[in-house]
């Protein structure tokens, strides 16, 4: 990878007597998409304010490009080269030219260049046709994107989201968050977005950072931090689903078998025997079988088959979740259509179905360092 455009070292921050960022280090990469996703007070938008350079951190360092920023001030060079967007877009009255325009203009560019840019950004946002439009009366998903282009315009090296699609209703978050990244990696921007959103994350993130209690507790690929949390704590914010705590019985060339609650497992570990585990399988992971016909919603082969009932369906739209009570409880996500081919309905006797290495397992009490 890339050198670090910003980074930070053992930053912390104390409110009131009260510690609400520690952070040993963190980097953002140049040209990377880095979401930074947790739940509400996490100590997320402090970190984005230590990198937009306006909460100043009572102890660590600061750098941008090896450079030490740590006293820079807001209205530095530095500072110049950054771009912030918040979940509300910022408009004042006037155009949408005159806002997209703005930030160019303090810059001193000409009118032939703030032309030329405005037009350039508002098109790549598919918003040319409200070039001359009154801020003011833009609907929702349109001042979402006038705030973006205005934010990019001016070709900042890197940019700032504070949960920008909040706000948006599904269909039209989506859709617009796609089209940024595919803009921010045409622009070769630098990315750092601020979520607490699942999903969100999932589609931006080259890289995730996941922060618990002012700390950055795991980062990696989205797919790792989602497929391979590193603690408990961190598997149920994901979204893992299903979390059962365990002992490893035994363990042979890389296979364990694992006692939970109610039922033995198979999974890939290395822990040896009497480990104390935390197993996750994540619920589009799990089959679903019909006992009386041999049909399944899965045709891979799973060690692990688990006769059950099912006890509950909850319809989500394009998938369904099915709660399997195998002794244990167990939900799997299928979709729509597997859910009618099987035509499964509560009370149902199926297998649920999963392989080994669909089961994700953690050392119970392991922690994790920022």
């Amino acid at each position: 990878m890339a050198s670090s455009l910003m980074s930070c070292e053992s930053i912390e921050v104390t409110r009131n007597g009260q510690e609400i960022l520690n952070v040993p280090a963190f980097s953002v990469e140049e040209n990377e998409r880095l979401a930074v996703l947790g739940p509400t007070g996490a100590g997320k938008s402090t970190l984005l304010g230590i990198l937009d350079l306006t909460v100043r951190p009572d102890s660590g360092r600061l750098f941008w490009r090896d450079e030490d920023i740590t006293r820079a001030k807001p209205g530095s060079a530095v500072r110049r080269k950054i771009s912030m967007a918040f979940q509300i877009p910022l408009l004042f009255k006037g155009s949408v030219y005159e806002n997209v325009a703005y930030g160019l203009k303090l810059r001193g560019a000409s009118k032939g260049e703030r032309d030329e840019k405005v037009n350039e950004i508002l098109d790549l946002f598919k918003v040319s046709n409200l070039a001359a439009a009154d801020a003011m009366s833009l609907s929702g998903g349109e001042a979402h994107r006038v705030s973006l282009a205005r934010s990019l315009v001016f070709g900042p090296d890197l940019l700032l989201l504070d949960e920008p699609m909040a706000s948006l209703d599904p269909g039209t978050k989506e859709g617009l968050l796609r089209e940024l990244m595919e803009i921010l990696k045409k622009l070769n921007v630098t990315c750092v977005y601020v979520t607490h959103s699942r999903e969100e994350a999932f589609i931006v993130a080259d890289r995730l950072a996941v922060m618990e209690g002012g700390r950055v507790v795991q980062t990696g690929t989205a797919e790792d931090v989602f497929y391979r949390p590193a603690t408990t704590d961190i598997a149920a914010f994901v979204g893992a689903g299903n979390i059962l705590p365990g002992r490893i019985l035994s363990s042979s060339d890389g296979l364990a078998l694992i006692e939970t609650t109610d039922m033995d497992i198979e999974a890939v570990s290395d822990l040896p025997p009497e480990s104390d585990v935390t197993v996750c399988i994540r619920p589009e992971e799990i089959f679903i079988e019909d006992i009386a016909k041999g049909k399944r919603t899965g045709r891979a082969s799973a060690r692990n088959r688990l006769p059950g009932k099912v006890a509950a369906i909850e319809n989500l739209g394009a998938v369904a979740r099915v709660t399997v009570d195998c002794g244990t409880i167990l939900k799997a996500l299928i979709t729509r259509r597997s859910l009618d081919d099987l035509h499964i309905g509560v009370g149902m006797e199926v297998i649920a179905g999963f392989k080994a290495t669909s089961v994700h397992v953690i050392e119970r009490g392991k922690h994790v360092k920022s």
